[in-house]
């Protein structure tokens, strides 16, 4: 019965992907003096895993690197083979070569076989160091070897892997309706991999012994995303991984693409709700009250299956934060820098839309903290700092928003070299402009302080880009820098792209949402509160001062209440500062589903996005961290008072 393994292809690739980064995250950490056998066995495990699924699709330039990788793990988890750095730097290179594979044959592509042989050659050359590679793959020296070596996966042609699919075991008349269930960590067989010898053609001999047990006992293989099915009939499994398998059997793998409808849905069912709230509203007699029990259930409900929703996006920043180890091992090593790389808040859950468009800013981010933050060692002790330098990757959740950080203690930013850049290129600048101010320059377009140009940066491309990246999330990024102390970008993000809970305001006949947690109180003022100081509008509120900005002015609307002391001041505060936003009205607070304003119409200054009302009707979503640089521009008392 012929079977279309391509339907597959795509669950093996992103799960092979997922191995790799164990196997890199486990070389980065592993001790090369006294080496944890747990930490080789995983390795290994992860290595005979794609090695296993490359085999049953007939993948096989992966087949090639992986096996010899295999070789060398199991020989270092018999203490046969030793660990050094170089020897880690060239599995790390084999890791980026198997990755470039799998885009290969998941983009349908032929893999370059050159490559594939020289990185064979070159694993083989670190366990063998003093013998020839053999033609071909390189895999065995011997026959001998081959028998002693390989565990049955997937040295076949395709022709021979549909002749003797049978010889695995996996695909009989009774067990095609099972084939998605599969072999460790891809979902496809259940583990059961027999000797390469017995998978030939053997028409007259099974492939196992009547009992149905391997004539060798298959090393027990735990799944780090399994499928929640399981194949008919499995064999007996010893206690332990029984109960690791049934543990992991509560996750399941599903399309991001249906999570996405999903949240649509959840979102839609929010607006329905909000109109049926408002109808309810409206309706009178002995029905009514028991029409609002109702609707007062149906809107606990609704809140509770759209935070349940968005849960299943969540995920957490040690997704994106795995990756930097092997970017800041590799870079410090080419810029001739002793750097600790500090991970800190991995934990902290986020959208899983914005992880993945996280990746691009950060990765700037780092790489220009080792470039232009960190000193080389030599520098750093002549400042009187240790020779290892420390980046750190910090998250954190406030409120609604995410901040993440990339801190260095590097010598900081340099005022008057951006500066003298800035007038170089004709940028204007008011006149003694604050810090923030200047380090906000770094990230115009074409601006670089670099002395020369590397293939690390000195272009002047990348932080604008970045800025743009981040605004475009509904996020801001934030600066901080001492002179010799080291420099901090902040980025700060929603919590999620999706849903707002929000406090629905009027100007004039205009509705908007400002951020429930940005919120801190609302006021109508007396006239008495309203103080003109340093040509600063501000209201005094127990002793405190707050710089007003009036929504109208800077949304331009057309009859809004003009007098300070008619309307209402939301006191609201952001990662910089407080201030009062001056409204006309407060209508009450609310759950909103954000939509893109800058994908429909385009982007508006002081607007993270919009939503739709109960009642059909468009509100405009403030981004408040926008709106606080409105604070320097608050008009002066005696013109509104």
């Amino acid at each position: 019965m012929s079977i279309d393994m391509s339907q597959f292809h795509g669950v093996f690739i992103e799960e092979s992907h997922e191995h790799l980064d164990d196997i890199e995250r486990l070389l980065m950490a592993l001790n090369i003096e006294q080496p944890d056998l747990e930490e080789l066995n995983s390795i290994f495990r992860a290595a005979h895993s794609i090695k296993g699924g490359s085999g049953i699709f007939g993948f096989e330039a992966l087949i090639s690197v992986t096996h010899v990788m295999e070789n060398l793990f199991d020989k270092a988890r018999q203490a046969q083979f030793t660990f050094t750095s170089h020897v880690i730097d060239e599995l790390l290179k084999a890791v980026d070569i198997l990755r470039a594979l799998l885009t290969a044959y998941s983009d349908g592509a032929e893999p370059d076989w050159s490559v594939v042989e020289q990185t064979t050659t070159l694993v083989e050359a670190l366990l063998h160091p003093a013998e020839v590679v053999d033609e071909g793959f390189g895999f065995f020296a011997d026959e001998s070897q081959a028998e002693e070596n390989d565990e049955g996966f997937g040295f076949f042609k395709t022709s021979v892997m549909q002749d003797q699919i049978d010889g695995f075991g996996f695909f009989d008349e009774t067990e095609v309706q099972a084939v998605a269930q599969v072999d460790e960590g891809f979902g496809f067989f259940e583990p059961q991999p027999p000797d390469l010898a017995k998978a030939k053609p053997a028409p007259e001999q099974p492939a196992t012994p009547a009992s149905g047990k391997p004539d060798k006992p298959a090393e027990p293989k735990v799944s780090a995303n399994p499928v929640t099915t399981s194949v008919a009939n499995p064999p007996p499994k010893p206690p332990a991984v029984a109960k690791v398998e049934a543990a992991e059997a509560n996750s399941i793998r599903v399309d991001i693409s249906k999570v996405d409808n999903l949240v649509n849905l959840a979102g839609e069912l929010v607006i329905t709700q909000s109109m049926l709230n408002l109808l309810g509203a409206e309706v009178d007699g002995p029905v009514a009250e028991r029409l609002q029990r109702g609707l007062a259930e149906l809107e606990r409900n609704t809140r509770e299956l759209q935070e349940s929703i968005m849960t299943i996006r969540m995920l957490p920043l040690s997704f994106v934060f795995n990756r930097f180890p092997r970017v800041v091992r590799d870079l410090s090593h080419k810029l001739h820098k002793q750097v600790e790389l500090v991970i800190e808040g991995g934990q902290t859950e986020i959208d899983k839309g914005l992880i993945e468009r996280l990746v691009d800013p950060l990765t700037h981010l780092v790489r220009n903290s080792l470039d232009h933050g960190i000193e080389v060692p030599a520098t750093r002790l002549e400042r009187g700092k240790p020779e290892l330098g420390k980046l750190t990757l910090k998250a954190e959740q406030k409120g609604g928003n995410i901040l993440i950080s990339v801190i260095d203690d590097g010598g900081g930013l340099n005022r008057e070299r951006i500066l003298a850049k800035a007038a170089e290129k004709g940028i204007e600048l008011p006149d003694n402009p604050t810090d923030q101010q200047v380090w906000q320059l770094i990230m115009a377009p074409g601006f670089s302080t670099a002395a020369e140009v590397t293939d690390v940066s000195g272009r002047g491309v990348g932080m604008d880009v970045v800025k743009r990246n981040i605004e475009a999330m509904g996020g801001r990024l934030d600066i901080e820098s001492a002179a010799g102390a080291g420099s901090t970008f902040q980025i700060r993000l929603p919590l999620t792209l999706a849903i707002l809970d929000g406090m629905s305001v009027a100007v004039a006949d205009q509705l908007f949402i400002i951020p429930l947690v940005n919120i801190i109180e609302s006021v109508q003022p007396a006239k008495e509160q309203l103080k003109n100081i340093s040509n600063q509008y501000m209201l005094e509120l127990r002793d405190a001062y707050w710089p007003i900005v009036r929504l109208y002015t800077v949304m331009t609307i057309d009859g809004a209440k003009t007098k300070t002391d008619d309307a209402i001041l939301v006191l609201i505060e952001t990662s910089k500062t407080r201030f009062a936003l001056q409204v006309d009205d407060l209508i009450g607070q609310q759950q909103v589903v954000i939509k893109s304003l800058e994908q429909h119409y385009r982007r508006v200054p002081g607007v993270a996005g919009a939503t739709i009302m109960g009642d059909g009707s468009v509100a405009l979503i403030l981004d408040v961290e926008s709106l606080s640089t409105q604070v320097q521009n608050a008009l002066d008392l005696k013109d509104a008072v």
